[in-house]
């Protein structure tokens, strides 16, 4: 059961649903027509944008900032340096990391480290109409592209171009894709040795693939 809540949490719109069990902290912004399912933690200073849902079990660290219209399915832990941009789909299991070398102490273990941002914690930037597939585990100090797809299961150690398909350990780029989601085109051995022009077969949307990059030819107005 989902209700409109009655937690105090700054710019908080009356048609947001918060599920009882959720933890919202005092702080966050969430956006009106968002929903937020049973089990979820949000942690303070985090913005959500509009006609948002985020997941059953999801874990949003402090400082996170989401766009509108995201889906965050359920058992999702994105920590804190995270951007997400307007209708990104994350699916359920993936995990979002932001230090290259963690250690839980001090050298000589006698004291734990403090886990507020310092010079070790790196962002990661989801752009806009991205997805990413379930269980994936995505690195820091990059970004996935405007509406790239990462393959379910993948480990993204270095950046997604725009409109690219990216999967595997570690994810590397094998094809591109259509704002719709439609496959493209697969890439030979060295994507940069494409040049072409092709059409989605699903949504008729036209696309040119120049040493790797892709331009869209006819976006939606």
């Amino acid at each position: 059961m989902i209700q409109n809540t009655p937690v105090a949490v700054a710019d908080f719109s009356m048609s947001v649903r918060i599920h009882p069990t959720a933890i919202v902290e005092l702080g966050v912004e969430i956006g009106s027509g968002s929903c937020v399912w049973d089990g979820v933690h949000i942690r303070h200073s985090t913005r959500i944008g509009e006609e948002c849902i985020v997941g059953e079990k999801t874990y949003i660290a402090y400082g996170v900032v989401i766009g509108n219209r995201v889906k965050i399915n359920a058992f999702v832990y994105v920590c804190n340096a995270v951007t997400i941009q307007d209708g990104v789909m994350i699916s359920a299991g993936t995990i979002f990391t932001n230090d290259r070398f963690p250690r839980a102490t001090t050298v000589d273990l006698r004291e734990l480290r403090s886990s507020d941002p310092d010079h070790h914690t790196l962002p990661t930037l989801v752009q806009e109409g991205a997805t990413i597939g379930a269980g994936c585990t995505i690195g820091n100090d990059l970004s996935i592209g405007r509406f790239a797809m990462v393959g379910m299961g993948s480990l993204v150690t270095q950046s997604v171009p725009d409109f690219h398909l990216a999967i595997g350990h570690p994810a590397k780029s094998v094809g591109c894709v259509c704002r719709c989601g439609q496959l493209l085109t697969r890439f030979p051995a060295d994507p940069e040795a494409l040049t072409c022009e092709i059409d989605c077969p699903t949504c008729g949307l036209r696309y040119a693939i120049r040493r790797g990059q892709v331009i869209e030819l006819t976006p939606p107005l």
